[in-house]
């Protein structure tokens, strides 16, 4: 609930005045154990990292400003879900991500071995540069998002059929030579939506690598989607915030709802993590 909406209902079910503001700094009291959460020691090595932003708008001497909620959502070796981190800065950059990417590793995290994320310029640099090791994905699913905006309505759902034989080819090969196919028989009508996978072919690939246990969850950043959606359900009502620090406070709290409704690990968790150590033994065994 909003300081307003607190406001309210203190007014219609007990009929005590309490000013908003007043209701704003009663909810201060949780901002030490925002700064103690957000700073908090992490484990030292994450399977999967995916990353997001979602976006508002915040109210600064008398004008609205875009802000990014950057967050960051990891997989333990356990197969839990965590929120690592939230933070508030301007419109996302890769510049800001940089921030968060040694923010995680200043607070322990020494190896992710994936990271999953959408297709911010500057993005892959940013993760290279603080975890050099780490493997790319692109979220499958934005990919074909983004094909689909240079395809005709009329033609989307062929499009979409024939698109499935690339992304679930069993190998990268195979997924080559279907994207050639492919392009053979749209490339001449729909140009960019095809070349914008050659192009990104490096980021896009890695997933080719592995099981099906492992592609449901690195090919796709619905993981946090989710929890953006959660976070919208929280905010909707409000279309801007007064500062950094209201989002902040309600994003914390939402997220604290969102953690304890993760009560289950990954399916099928010790079979992904098996065929990880094999992969990535030098890297996994002296954590495990």
């Amino acid at each position: 609930m909003s300081t307003r909406d607190i406001h309210d209902q203190l007014q219609d079910i007990y009929g005590i005045e309490l000013s908003a503001e007043m209701v704003s700094k009663i909810t201060d009291r949780i901002i030490p154990d925002i700064k103690e959460w957000q700073s908090r020691p992490l484990n030292p090595i994450y399977p999967f990292c995916f990353m997001d932003a979602i976006h508002y708008k915040i109210k600064e001497e008398g004008r609205i400003v875009n802000r990014a909620a950057y967050v960051v959502l990891g997989v333990t070796l356990d197969g839990e879900k965590d929120i690592l981190s939230i933070n508030i800065g301007a419109n996302e950059t890769s510049k800001f991500w940089l921030g968060m990417l040694n923010d995680l590793r200043n607070r322990g995290v020494m190896d992710v071995l994936f990271f999953c994320v959408d297709g911010l310029s500057g993005f892959k640099e940013a993760i290279n540069s603080v975890y050099p090791k780490a493997q790319i994905q692109r979220c499958i699913i934005h990919m074909l998002r983004n094909s689909f905006k240079y395809v005709s309505y009329k033609d989307i759902k062929k499009f979409a059929a024939d698109f499935k034989s690339v992304y679930k080819a069993p190998n990268e090969e195979l997924a080559f030579v279907e994207l050639e196919l492919l392009k053979d028989k749209w490339g001449t009508k729909y140009p960019y939506a095809i070349s914008n996978w050659e192009s990104n072919w490096d980021v896009v690939s890695p997933f080719f690598s592995f099981s099906d246990d492992i592609r449901r969850i690195m090919y796709t950043t619905n993981i946090i989607e989710g929890l953006n959606r959660q976070f919208r359900k929280v905010t909707k009502t409000k279309s801007s915030f007064t500062n950094d620090t209201s989002l902040e406070k309600m994003l914390y709290l939402a997220s604290m709802n969102v953690i304890k409704k993760w009560t289950q690990r990954y399916r099928n968790w010790d079979l992904v993590l098996s065929q990880l150590c094999v992969v990535f033994e030098d890297r996994l065994v002296q954590y495990l």
